[in-house]
């Protein structure tokens, strides 16, 4: 990259542009196991929708890849630096710009942390419902590029179910809208579903309007149950999913997650049970509900219960991934399979882990069959790599069980590998050719997601 090129982007976006080695450096990577790529040639700190449109616009012009962060939480590595690259950093887009009662809907930036957005819909007594266990630190706009589940997905859903419209700056500059504010709209394609979960592959996403739910009524009770057997858990969950009382939590933990994330902050969740089941239920009825779900756990062989109207169980769960960070656990991936196959999916990654002789931690949103798996690995290139085979085998497994290689934390790098295991060589063709199509320079997050 020549000085000239470097003197155009300063031109374009001057004080917003970083250069220095050091300065740029946090921007580099993401919160995953890659490692950057090399050296970005700038880091752009975009404010406006206009700088993020002349930053693709002068990194088409010179074909410079892109890469896009936001809060840096992501866990597949879409968001590391390329060497000679540009970095493009929505942190500072983060204005909640209007929430609209009326039609239960908010403008925000991609910038605003997720937990933000839920406290100011809060105060108009609505909530956003995307409650990814990292909330208080990732993005609205990161969650939509990878399309993030969380806790309440059980209830209501993955990110795309409450996204309404998307302002995108494509690859060339321009800058395009999607969706709208209405509940029905089929006007042409669905766009907005389009860029949501494309991890930065086909646009940067500069503006949402994301829907909002009301609060609901009375106190909400979060419930705990435990089982010896890690079968009879998952058929408890499969239970409580076709039921009639609804939860709007419902996370598995197996027994080395529990140890853990105890010696890691004491919640006093029980010790020495192959697995646990915490949730929460809301509204008018919760604590019938709860208390109703506590009853399907003990008629599928639950040997312990409690019912509780604070959140700390649920607080335990969210303090999983710098538990098992702490512990040497932090090689990870988020497979996904059919409900029913839950606990089979828990047995045969317990076979996974003893054939490879590596403790691996399975923590689940066991209403949506969504598991998280981390194995340990040591410092060393060849720890990271033998952890590795033990995730492409936990992966292998999930398939075999009609799953998926990932449910929300995207492709990214780290997965892309995997890719092809699950997609056909058509289908992996026909979004290629999206790709193409909008980005013709292949400039945006090139190798990664697609």
């Amino acid at each position: 990259m020549g000085p000239t090129a470097l003197d155009d982007l300063r031109e374009r976006l001057g004080a917003a542009v970083l250069t220095d080695a050091e300065a740029m450096a946090p921007y580099a990577r993401d919160t995953s196991r890659a490692a950057p790529e090399g050296s970005p040639v700038a880091v752009v700190l975009a404010e406006t929708t206009d700088q993020v449109s002349a930053a693709l616009a002068w990194a088409t012009a010179h074909r410079v890849p892109v890469s896009v962060r936001g809060a840096g939480t992501g866990l597949a590595g879409g968001a590391v630096g390329y060497r000679d690259g540009l970095v493009v950093s929505l942190e500072r887009m983060n204005r909640i710009i209007a929430i609209d009662p009326a039609n239960r809907l908010a403008d925000v930036e991609p910038g605003v942390i997720t937990a933000e957005l839920d406290r100011a819909a809060h105060e108009h007594g609505l909530f956003f419902p995307p409650d990814p266990a990292s909330a208080r630190i990732s993005t609205v706009g990161g969650n939509i590029a990878t399309n993030a589940g969380g806790l309440r997905c059980v209830a209501h859903g993955v990110t795309t179910d409450s996204v309404a419209g998307l302002e995108v700056v494509l690859a060339d500059g321009r800058v395009m809208r999607t969706g709208g504010r209405t509940i029905k709209d089929v006007t042409g394609l669905d766009l907005t579903s389009l860029f949501t979960g494309s991890e930065g592959t086909l646009g940067v996403i500069t503006r949402a309007t994301v829907r909002l739910k009301p609060v609901p009524e009375g106190e909400p009770r979060t419930f705990r149950a435990s089982f010896a057997r890690i079968e009879d858990a998952g058929a408890a969950v499969a239970a409580i999913v076709s039921g009639p009382a609804r939860p709007e939590v419902l996370e598995l933990l197996d027994a080395l997650s529990v140890e853990i994330i105890e010696s890691f902050h004491p919640s006093g969740l029980p010790l020495g049970d192959a697995a646990i089941l915490v949730g929460q239920t809301v509204g008018p009825r919760a604590a019938d509900d709860a208390a109703a779900i506590l009853a399907v756990c003990a008629a599928h062989g639950s040997v312990a219960s409690e019912i509780s109207e604070t959140d700390t169980l649920l607080e335990a769960r969210r303090l999983s991934n710098p538990a098992l960070n702490a512990r040497g656990l932090r090689v990870s991936c988020d497979v996904g399979v059919p409900i029913a196959a839950l606990a089979e999916m828990f047995l045969g990654v317990e076979s996974v882990a003893r054939e490879h002789g590596r403790r691996v931690s399975t923590v689940a949103h066991a209403g949506d069959g969504n598991l998280h798996c981390t194995v340990e690995a040591g410092e060393s290139a060849d720890e990271y790599a033998a952890a590795e085979a033990v995730i492409d085998d936990i992966t292998r497994l999930a398939l075999t069980l009609n799953g998926t290689v990932t449910g929300e934390h995207g492709i990214g790098s780290v997965k892309r590998h995997e890719l092809g295991w699950q997609l056909d060589e058509t289908a992996i063709d026909v979004q290629r050719a999206i790709k193409r199509a909008l980005d013709p320079e292949g400039i945006l997050t090139p190798g990664r997601g697609i």
